[in-house]
């Protein structure tokens, strides 16, 4: 049930979600041109609201176009597929308010179909885009549901089979934590969990708070496309606290086969994130509105922020200790392991060498003003 409130006014939550995932498609655009020159290359909203809030904030697919039109080989490449089965008209009516028709070389998709009840949905993202073995329509896909009814995991994981498809879910965790202990709702928590959902069930009444069930649940979703796959994946998560309690609200899940996608999310993830959060296997990049104008917290967060590199700084020492490599290699090699931004790399490298434990040289004969970058031409000698 679609709440008819929702659409109001912005919330600072609501802006932060939009501004991830608007911020990470033309740099994943870019990526992917780097890779290969596709006819087009797309963005897929589902539940794409209607573009604006009453208070007139831009929602997600206006934010997505302006990103698309201020770049001249996205305009020409980008095509927007949005759905909504209640405000496709008023997206339309407020995207045109706002852009030309002939501002996109591919003229914007408004569709109005229920997901998850039009097979046509279904077909048209697990269709291939394959052609003479590459693909030509790489997409992310975004899913922003008022639930968990609609997110159908057996049709998403065919949506990933193609190279460079991503998938971003915004999702609220909350709800599935009580759906999975109420038999009403088993059909629909199988569908969610279609491999996974036996074991979560009985083994999620073992996690003793709240904040750890729902990490069980998250990590549980993300395993699925694992397992479903049969390959390699990264999923990374981002956590939304409450705004009037302490507590988690939803989850942002980006799932991509790519490790640079992987790469590009941490760097925005840690953009965004405004909570210090050690990274220890249960947390994760966190924005706690309650939190954004707060001076104290901010003194938190940044012990937190040095336990984060203190640890790094530590784990690189011990890896590569007596070895000559360059910093650009160093992070390729363990980046793909962790939840570890290139901020957090660059300051656990420059910690080390302020603590001469690494040295540091440039080979490209330019007058730098900082000791180590992520570079090939940044050569780094671990004692």
């Amino acid at each position: 049930m679609i709440d008819n409130n929702f659409f109001e006014k912005q919330t600072v939550s609501s802006r932060v979600k939009a501004s991830i995932v608007s911020e990470y498609f033309p740099k994943y655009a870019k990526i992917i041109i780097k890779k290969h020159i596709p006819e087009k290359i797309r963005y897929i909203d589902l539940f794409a609201g209607p573009g604006k809030y009453e208070d007139g904030n831009p929602s997600t697919p206006i934010l997505v176009a302006r990103n698309c039109k201020s770049d001249d080989i996205l305009k020409n490449k980008v095509w927007m597929v949005f759905n909504d089965v209640e405000y496709s008209e008023q997206l339309r009516n407020n995207f045109y308010q706002e852009f030309n028709q002939d501002d996109f070389h591919f003229k914007p998709h408004f569709g109005h179909s229920a997901v998850g009840e039009n097979e046509d949905i279904d077909r048209f993202i697990t269709r291939s885009t394959i052609i003479n073995r590459m693909n030509e329509a790489p997409s992310v896909l975004f899913i922003d549901p008022f639930g968990y009814k609609n997110i159908e995991t057996n049709v998403l994981a065919q949506f990933m089979n193609y190279w460079g498809n991503e998938l971003f879910i915004f999702i609220n965790s909350k709800r599935i934590n009580a759906a999975l202990e109420n038999e009403k709702f088993e059909t629909i928590m199988e569908c969610l969990f279609p491999t996974t959902f036996r074991n979560l069930q009985s083994q999620i009444r073992y996690k003793s708070t709240l904040m750890e069930r729902l990490q069980f649940i998250i990590n549980n979703l993300g395993e699925e496309y694992r397992s479903l796959l049969k390959s390699n994946i990264y999923y990374t998560a981002f956590k939304f606290q409450e705004e009037d309690i302490n507590t988690t609200s939803h989850y942002i899940l980006h799932i991509t086969k790519s490790h640079r996608g992987y790469d590009l999310i941490k760097q925005i993830y840690n953009d965004f994130a405004n909570i210090g959060t050690v990274f220890d296997g249960k947390n994760t990049y966190t924005f706690d509105p309650k939190h954004a104008e707060n001076s104290i917290q901010d003194l938190f967060d940044n012990e937190v922020t040095n336990a984060n590199i203190e640890k790094l700084a530590s784990q690189l020492a011990q890896r590569f200790g007596g070895k000559e490599i360059d910093a650009l290699s160093v992070f390729d090699a363990t980046q793909k392991d962790n939840l570890y931004s290139r901020a957090h790399y660059t300051q656990a490298l420059r910690k080390l060498v302020d603590d001469h434990k690494v040295s540091a040289t440039f080979n490209d004969k330019k007058n730098h003003m900082v000791s180590v970058l992520l570079i090939k031409d940044c050569i780094l000698k671990f004692e």
